[in-house]
Protein backbone atom coordinates (compact mmCIF):
# COMPACT_ATOMS: atom_id res chain seq x y z
CA UNK A 1 0.00 0.00 0.00
CA UNK A 2 1.28 3.32 -0.85
CA UNK A 3 1.51 5.90 1.91
CA UNK A 4 1.83 8.93 -0.27
CA UNK A 5 -0.82 9.22 -2.29
CA UNK A 6 -0.23 10.36 -6.28
CA UNK A 7 -1.04 14.14 -6.79
CA UNK A 8 -3.27 14.59 -10.00
CA UNK A 9 -3.82 18.17 -11.98
CA UNK A 10 -6.93 19.10 -13.82
CA UNK A 11 -6.49 21.95 -15.52
CA UNK A 12 -9.88 24.06 -15.87
CA UNK A 13 -10.79 27.46 -17.20
CA UNK A 14 -13.25 29.79 -17.88
CA UNK A 15 -16.03 28.56 -20.53
CA UNK A 16 -14.05 24.37 -20.07
CA UNK A 17 -16.11 21.76 -20.77
CA UNK A 18 -17.55 20.86 -17.27
CA UNK A 19 -17.41 16.40 -18.47
CA UNK A 20 -13.96 17.10 -19.49
CA UNK A 21 -13.29 17.25 -15.82
CA UNK A 22 -16.10 15.52 -14.00
CA UNK A 23 -15.50 12.54 -15.74
CA UNK A 24 -11.94 12.00 -14.95
CA UNK A 25 -12.14 13.06 -11.63
CA UNK A 26 -14.73 11.14 -10.84
CA UNK A 27 -12.56 8.00 -12.24
CA UNK A 28 -9.64 9.42 -10.18
CA UNK A 29 -12.11 9.48 -7.26
CA UNK A 30 -13.64 5.96 -7.99
CA UNK A 31 -9.83 4.44 -7.93
CA UNK A 32 -9.17 5.43 -4.68
CA UNK A 33 -12.64 3.79 -3.38
CA UNK A 34 -12.23 0.59 -5.16
CA UNK A 35 -7.98 0.53 -3.88
CA UNK A 36 -9.42 0.63 -0.09
CA UNK A 37 -6.88 4.04 0.65
CA UNK A 38 -6.18 7.19 -1.45
CA UNK A 39 -3.80 6.52 -4.18
CA UNK A 40 -4.57 9.44 -6.11
CA UNK A 41 -5.00 13.45 -4.04
CA UNK A 42 -6.83 15.51 -6.50
CA UNK A 43 -6.30 18.94 -7.94
CA UNK A 44 -8.66 20.94 -9.82
CA UNK A 45 -6.52 24.01 -10.60
CA UNK A 46 -7.23 27.37 -12.79
CA UNK A 47 -4.56 30.59 -13.76
CA UNK A 48 -6.55 32.42 -10.74
CA UNK A 49 -8.26 30.04 -8.95
CA UNK A 50 -11.78 30.26 -7.47
CA UNK A 51 -15.11 29.51 -9.38
CA UNK A 52 -14.92 29.51 -13.01
CA UNK A 53 -17.79 28.91 -15.17
CA UNK A 54 -18.23 25.96 -17.46
CA UNK A 55 -19.55 26.25 -21.16
CA UNK A 56 -22.79 24.77 -19.92
CA UNK A 57 -23.14 27.44 -17.03
CA UNK A 58 -22.02 25.23 -14.24
CA UNK A 59 -19.54 26.85 -11.61
CA UNK A 60 -16.44 24.51 -10.85
CA UNK A 61 -14.37 25.37 -8.01
CA UNK A 62 -10.97 25.44 -8.26
CA UNK A 63 -7.50 26.39 -6.34
CA UNK A 64 -5.21 28.55 -8.49
CA UNK A 65 -1.93 27.19 -10.22
CA UNK A 66 0.37 28.70 -8.05
CA UNK A 67 -0.77 26.69 -5.07
CA UNK A 68 0.32 23.76 -6.48
CA UNK A 69 4.20 22.89 -7.19
CA UNK A 70 4.83 22.23 -10.38
CA UNK A 71 7.34 19.93 -9.56
CA UNK A 72 5.24 18.24 -7.02
CA UNK A 73 2.59 16.47 -9.35
CA UNK A 74 2.55 12.87 -10.46
CA UNK A 75 0.17 13.79 -13.39
CA UNK A 76 -1.13 16.67 -15.12
CA UNK A 77 -4.55 16.68 -17.56
CA UNK A 78 -5.64 19.79 -19.30
CA UNK A 79 -9.41 19.88 -19.91
CA UNK A 80 -11.19 21.21 -23.27
CA UNK A 81 -13.72 23.88 -23.40
CA UNK A 82 -14.42 27.03 -25.81
CA UNK A 83 -12.40 28.30 -28.12
CA UNK A 84 -12.23 31.70 -26.17
CA UNK A 85 -11.42 29.99 -22.78
CA UNK A 86 -8.80 27.84 -24.84
CA UNK A 87 -7.32 31.43 -26.29
CA UNK A 88 -7.13 33.07 -23.54
CA UNK A 89 -5.36 29.91 -21.51
CA UNK A 90 -2.83 30.10 -24.03
CA UNK A 91 -2.14 33.24 -23.74
CA UNK A 92 -1.76 33.85 -19.92
CA UNK A 93 2.18 33.78 -20.09
CA UNK A 94 2.28 32.36 -15.92
CA UNK A 95 -0.17 29.91 -16.90
CA UNK A 96 2.25 28.88 -19.95
CA UNK A 97 5.13 28.99 -17.80
CA UNK A 98 3.45 27.05 -14.77
CA UNK A 99 2.30 24.37 -17.60
CA UNK A 100 5.71 23.52 -19.07
CA UNK A 101 7.34 22.92 -15.84
CA UNK A 102 4.73 20.89 -14.66
CA UNK A 103 4.86 18.93 -17.75
CA UNK A 104 8.43 18.90 -17.56
CA UNK A 105 8.30 17.31 -14.11
CA UNK A 106 6.11 15.32 -13.90
CA UNK A 107 5.23 11.47 -14.39
CA UNK A 108 2.89 11.45 -17.28
CA UNK A 109 1.02 14.62 -18.57
CA UNK A 110 -1.66 15.30 -21.63
CA UNK A 111 -5.49 16.84 -22.12
CA UNK A 112 -8.87 16.13 -22.75
CA UNK A 113 -10.74 17.02 -25.94
CA UNK A 114 -9.68 20.73 -26.98
CA UNK A 115 -7.19 20.74 -24.01
CA UNK A 116 -4.43 20.01 -26.78
CA UNK A 117 -4.39 23.17 -27.64
CA UNK A 118 -3.39 24.86 -24.71
CA UNK A 119 -0.43 21.62 -24.39
CA UNK A 120 0.28 22.44 -28.39
CA UNK A 121 0.65 26.45 -27.65
CA UNK A 122 3.42 25.17 -25.11
CA UNK A 123 5.10 23.50 -27.66
CA UNK A 124 4.23 20.08 -25.02
CA UNK A 125 2.85 18.22 -27.95
CA UNK A 126 5.63 18.87 -30.66
CA UNK A 127 6.94 15.15 -32.26
CA UNK A 128 4.00 13.98 -30.32
CA UNK A 129 1.09 11.71 -32.17
CA UNK A 130 -2.15 13.52 -30.20
CA UNK A 131 -5.62 13.46 -30.39
CA UNK A 132 -8.70 15.55 -29.92
CA UNK A 133 -12.08 16.23 -30.96
CA UNK A 134 -12.50 15.04 -34.29
CA UNK A 135 -14.26 19.10 -35.07
CA UNK A 136 -10.58 20.16 -34.03
CA UNK A 137 -8.46 18.02 -35.86
CA UNK A 138 -7.76 19.43 -38.66
CA UNK A 139 -7.57 22.90 -37.01
CA UNK A 140 -4.41 21.87 -34.52
CA UNK A 141 -2.76 20.11 -37.46
CA UNK A 142 -2.84 23.32 -39.05
CA UNK A 143 -1.74 25.47 -36.41
CA UNK A 144 0.66 23.27 -34.45
CA UNK A 145 2.28 21.25 -37.99
CA UNK A 146 5.16 19.93 -36.00
CA UNK A 147 2.17 17.65 -33.89
CA UNK A 148 0.93 14.26 -35.65
CA UNK A 149 -2.66 14.57 -34.87
CA UNK A 150 -4.53 11.04 -35.20
CA UNK A 151 -8.03 11.99 -36.42
CA UNK A 152 -9.65 8.82 -35.36
CA UNK A 153 -8.78 7.11 -32.43
CA UNK A 154 -10.47 7.56 -28.77
CA UNK A 155 -6.81 8.31 -26.93
CA UNK A 156 -3.13 7.98 -28.17
CA UNK A 157 -0.21 7.29 -25.50
CA UNK A 158 2.87 8.45 -26.70
CA UNK A 159 5.40 7.98 -24.33
CA UNK A 160 4.80 10.11 -20.98
CA UNK A 161 1.94 11.85 -22.66
CA UNK A 162 -1.64 11.02 -23.16
CA UNK A 163 -4.33 12.53 -24.83
CA UNK A 164 -8.29 12.15 -26.14
CA UNK A 165 -11.04 13.09 -28.42
CA UNK A 166 -14.08 14.57 -27.46
CA UNK A 167 -15.30 14.47 -23.77
CA UNK A 168 -16.11 11.10 -22.50
CA UNK A 169 -12.94 9.88 -24.43
CA UNK A 170 -11.58 11.35 -21.12
CA UNK A 171 -12.95 9.11 -19.30
CA UNK A 172 -11.88 6.09 -21.04
CA UNK A 173 -7.92 7.58 -21.12
CA UNK A 174 -8.42 7.95 -17.55
CA UNK A 175 -9.28 4.28 -17.14
CA UNK A 176 -6.24 3.36 -19.06
CA UNK A 177 -4.63 5.75 -16.53
CA UNK A 178 -5.49 3.80 -13.98
CA UNK A 179 -5.58 0.47 -15.33
CA UNK A 180 -1.58 1.29 -15.92
CA UNK A 181 -1.56 2.12 -12.03
CA UNK A 182 -3.93 -0.56 -10.53
CA UNK A 183 -4.47 -3.06 -12.48
CA UNK A 184 -7.42 -3.79 -15.30
CA UNK A 185 -9.21 -5.26 -11.98
CA UNK A 186 -9.82 -1.85 -10.87
CA UNK A 187 -10.64 -0.14 -13.55
CA UNK A 188 -12.61 -2.47 -14.24
CA UNK A 189 -14.36 -1.94 -10.99
CA UNK A 190 -14.34 1.71 -11.58
CA UNK A 191 -16.48 1.31 -14.99
CA UNK A 192 -18.89 -1.37 -13.45
CA UNK A 193 -19.48 1.65 -10.39
CA UNK A 194 -19.77 4.31 -13.64
CA UNK A 195 -22.13 2.04 -15.03
CA UNK A 196 -20.29 2.24 -18.19
CA UNK A 197 -21.57 -0.20 -21.30
CA UNK A 198 -17.70 -0.82 -21.72
CA UNK A 199 -14.26 0.35 -21.44
CA UNK A 200 -12.96 1.70 -24.93
CA UNK A 201 -9.72 0.86 -25.82
CA UNK A 202 -7.68 3.93 -27.58
CA UNK A 203 -7.42 2.70 -30.74
CA UNK A 204 -11.23 2.41 -31.01
CA UNK A 205 -12.56 5.20 -33.52
CA UNK A 206 -14.18 8.50 -32.30
CA UNK A 207 -16.97 7.31 -34.92
CA UNK A 208 -19.23 4.33 -33.86
CA UNK A 209 -19.88 2.55 -36.87
CA UNK A 210 -23.75 1.74 -35.34
CA UNK A 211 -24.31 5.28 -33.92
CA UNK A 212 -23.84 7.09 -37.21
CA UNK A 213 -25.84 4.46 -39.09
CA UNK A 214 -28.67 5.07 -36.61
CA UNK A 215 -28.06 9.04 -37.00
CA UNK A 216 -28.77 8.41 -40.85
CA UNK A 217 -31.03 5.93 -41.26
CA UNK A 218 -34.76 6.32 -41.16
CA UNK A 219 -36.38 4.20 -38.58
CA UNK A 220 -36.70 0.84 -39.87
CA UNK A 221 -32.59 0.61 -40.64
CA UNK A 222 -32.08 2.03 -37.23
CA UNK A 223 -34.03 -1.02 -35.89
CA UNK A 224 -31.92 -3.27 -38.19
CA UNK A 225 -28.85 -2.02 -37.66
CA UNK A 226 -29.20 -2.86 -33.91
CA UNK A 227 -30.52 -6.32 -34.41
CA UNK A 228 -27.62 -6.81 -36.79
CA UNK A 229 -25.33 -5.62 -33.82
CA UNK A 230 -25.82 -8.01 -31.47
CA UNK A 231 -25.85 -10.76 -34.43
CA UNK A 232 -22.70 -10.63 -35.96
CA UNK A 233 -22.24 -14.59 -35.58
CA UNK A 234 -25.62 -15.25 -38.09
CA UNK A 235 -25.95 -15.57 -41.55
CA UNK A 236 -26.45 -11.40 -42.76
CA UNK A 237 -26.26 -11.90 -46.56
CA UNK A 238 -28.72 -9.34 -48.17
CA UNK A 239 -31.35 -11.91 -48.56
CA UNK A 240 -31.76 -12.37 -45.23
CA UNK A 241 -31.64 -8.89 -43.89
CA UNK A 242 -33.86 -8.11 -46.60
CA UNK A 243 -36.32 -10.20 -45.24
CA UNK A 244 -36.36 -8.87 -42.14
CA UNK A 245 -36.71 -5.69 -43.41
CA UNK A 246 -39.81 -6.59 -45.46
CA UNK A 247 -38.16 -5.81 -48.88
CA UNK A 248 -37.23 -7.61 -52.13
CA UNK A 249 -33.28 -8.05 -51.77
CA UNK A 250 -32.87 -5.54 -54.62
CA UNK A 251 -34.84 -2.49 -53.02
CA UNK A 252 -33.23 -3.55 -49.93
CA UNK A 253 -29.46 -3.12 -51.26
CA UNK A 254 -30.28 0.17 -52.83
CA UNK A 255 -32.54 1.74 -49.83
CA UNK A 256 -30.01 0.50 -47.16
CA UNK A 257 -26.95 1.83 -49.22
CA UNK A 258 -28.89 5.50 -49.87
CA UNK A 259 -29.18 5.80 -46.18
CA UNK A 260 -26.19 4.81 -45.03
CA UNK A 261 -23.87 5.46 -47.51
CA UNK A 262 -22.14 1.90 -48.23
CA UNK A 263 -23.66 -1.50 -48.79
CA UNK A 264 -24.85 -4.14 -46.62
CA UNK A 265 -22.37 -5.94 -47.20
CA UNK A 266 -19.69 -3.77 -45.98
CA UNK A 267 -21.53 -2.34 -43.68
CA UNK A 268 -21.89 -6.09 -41.85
CA UNK A 269 -18.02 -6.57 -42.52
CA UNK A 270 -17.09 -3.16 -40.74
CA UNK A 271 -19.19 -4.46 -37.73
CA UNK A 272 -17.88 -7.62 -37.55
CA UNK A 273 -14.49 -6.39 -37.76
CA UNK A 274 -14.90 -3.63 -34.90
CA UNK A 275 -15.99 -6.39 -32.64
CA UNK A 276 -13.10 -8.87 -33.72
CA UNK A 277 -10.55 -5.80 -32.97
CA UNK A 278 -12.51 -5.69 -29.60
CA UNK A 279 -12.01 -9.48 -28.94
CA UNK A 280 -8.36 -10.09 -29.98
CA UNK A 281 -7.56 -7.40 -26.74
CA UNK A 282 -9.38 -10.68 -24.62
CA UNK A 283 -7.64 -14.12 -24.40
CA UNK A 284 -9.98 -15.96 -26.58
CA UNK A 285 -8.72 -18.46 -29.22
CA UNK A 286 -8.82 -17.02 -32.44
CA UNK A 287 -11.26 -19.53 -33.53
CA UNK A 288 -13.55 -18.67 -31.22
CA UNK A 289 -13.06 -15.08 -32.38
CA UNK A 290 -13.93 -16.17 -35.78
CA UNK A 291 -17.19 -17.85 -34.85
CA UNK A 292 -18.14 -15.07 -32.93
CA UNK A 293 -17.71 -12.51 -35.80
CA UNK A 294 -19.34 -14.75 -38.10
CA UNK A 295 -16.63 -15.85 -39.98
CA UNK A 296 -16.30 -19.40 -40.67
CA UNK A 297 -12.84 -20.21 -40.42
CA UNK A 298 -9.90 -18.02 -38.75
CA UNK A 299 -8.91 -17.56 -42.17
CA UNK A 300 -11.30 -15.99 -43.39
CA UNK A 301 -11.11 -13.28 -40.36
CA UNK A 302 -7.31 -13.21 -41.14
CA UNK A 303 -8.02 -12.34 -44.63
CA UNK A 304 -10.78 -9.91 -44.20
CA UNK A 305 -8.44 -8.43 -40.91
CA UNK A 306 -5.50 -7.60 -42.90
CA UNK A 307 -7.22 -6.15 -45.92
CA UNK A 308 -9.06 -4.03 -43.64
CA UNK A 309 -6.09 -2.56 -40.88
CA UNK A 310 -3.40 -3.89 -42.64
CA UNK A 311 -2.53 -6.41 -40.00
CA UNK A 312 -3.07 -9.85 -39.28
CA UNK A 313 -5.08 -10.63 -36.24
CA UNK A 314 -2.09 -12.25 -34.12
CA UNK A 315 0.04 -8.84 -35.33
CA UNK A 316 -2.73 -6.66 -33.57
CA UNK A 317 -3.03 -9.10 -30.75
CA UNK A 318 0.61 -8.94 -29.99
CA UNK A 319 0.77 -5.19 -30.16
CA UNK A 320 -2.00 -4.34 -28.00
CA UNK A 321 -0.09 -6.75 -25.14
CA UNK A 322 2.51 -4.62 -25.89
CA UNK A 323 1.24 -2.01 -25.36
CA UNK A 324 -0.80 -2.71 -21.98
CA UNK A 325 2.79 -4.44 -20.47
Amino acid sequence: MSSKPRPVALIAFDGVQVLDVTGPAAVFGAANDAAGYAFYRLHILSPQGGPVTSNCGLAVVTAPLASVRPGALDTVLVAGGSKRGLRALAQDAAAQTWLRRACARARRYGSVCTGAFALAACGLLDGKRVATHWEATDILGRTHPDVEVDANALYVEDGNVWTSAGVTTGIDMCLALVARDLGDAVANAIARRLVLYARRPGYQSQFSTVLAAQEKADSPFAALVDWIRTHLDEPLDVAALAGRAGMSPRTFHRRFTDALGETPARFVETLRLDHARDLLCTTLALKTVAAQTGYATPGQLSKAFARRFGVSPGLFRAMQGDATA
